[in-house]
C-alpha cells in the first residue's frame, strides 16, 4: 500500500459522502449544492492529477495503520459540509463570492503549480525558479491552502477553520520546510530563497 491510496480514497469519496448528507439531512440548497460542486470537483481534479501527473511523495509505500490514520486524519475536513448540511447553514451572499473566488484561485496554483513542477523535473532535475515557483517557493501549498479555506468559509463555523489550521501547522509548514532543506544542496538556492516567499509571493 502506498500512501496516495489513503488520501486518493478520501479525495474520491467526497462527491459521495457531500451527497449523502444532502439525502439525509434532505437539503438541497444553493449552498450545499455550491459546495458538492466545489470540494466534489476538487477531489475528482485530485484523481486526475495522480492519473496524469503523480507526486511523487506520495508514492512510499506505507502499513495498513498508518493508511487507517491517514485516511481518518483526513476525515476531519468532511467537519464542513457535515455543519453546513446538518444546520442548513444559509451564508450570506459575500461569503458565497468568497468561497468561489478563493476556490478558483486555489485550484489554479494547486494543479498549476503541480503540474509545472512534474514535467519540469522529468526533463530537467533541478531548482525552478520561473512560472508558477518565480516568486513564490510553495504555490502548490497556497493553492492547496486557500481551497480548503473556501470550503472552512461556506460552513460558517470555527471547527472547520481549527481543522485548517492543524494541518497547515503539522502537515503543510513541515513538509515545506523538508522540500527547503532539500533544495538547498542545489547551487543558486540562495538567492532563490532571498527573491522568493515561502508561501506568500515575494515581489521585492
Amino acid at each position: 500500500m502506498k500512501l496516495k491510496h489513503p488520501i486518493n480514497l478520501h479525495k474520491g469519496l467526497t462527491f459521495v459522502v457531500v451527497s449523502a448528507l444532502m439525502f439525509f439531512y434532505e437539503n438541497y440548497s444553493l449552498p450545499a449544492l455550491i459546495y458538492l460542486a466545489l470540494h466534489g470537483t476538487y477531489g475528482f481534479l485530485w484523481l486526475l492529477k495522480d492519473l496524469w501527473y503523480p507526486d511523487r511523495q506520495w508514492e512510499q509505500p506505507i502499513s495498513f495503520g498508518y493508511a487507517v490514520v491517514v485516511f481518518g486524519s483526513l476525515c476531519l475536513y468532511w467537519a464542513s459540509p457535515v455543519i453546513l448540511i446538518s444546520q442548513h447553514i444559509m451564508p450570506p451572499d459575500v461569503v458565497i463570492f468568497s468561497s468561489v473566488l478563493l476556490n478558483a484561485w486555489g485550484v489554479f496554483f494547486h494543479f498549476g503549480s503541480d503540474a509545472q513542477k512534474h514535467f519540469t523535473l522529468k526533463h530537467a532535475p533541478g531548482l525552478i525558479t520561473e512560472g508558477f515557483f518565480g516568486r513564490n517557493r510553495n504555490t502548490n501549498y497556497l493553492g492547496e491552502f486557500l481551497i480548503y479555506l473556501s470550503f472552512a468559509l461556506l460552513a460558517m463555523h470555527w471547527l472547520p477553520l481549527a481543522v485548517l489550521g492543524a494541518f497547515v501547522s503539522f502537515v503543510f509548514i513541515p513538509n515545506m520546510l523538508r522540500k527547503d532543506k532539500s533544495l538547498s544542496r542545489y547551487p543558486g538556492f540562495a538567492a532563490y530563497r532571498d527573491s522568493s516567499g515561502f508561501i506568500l509571493p515575494k515581489f521585492w
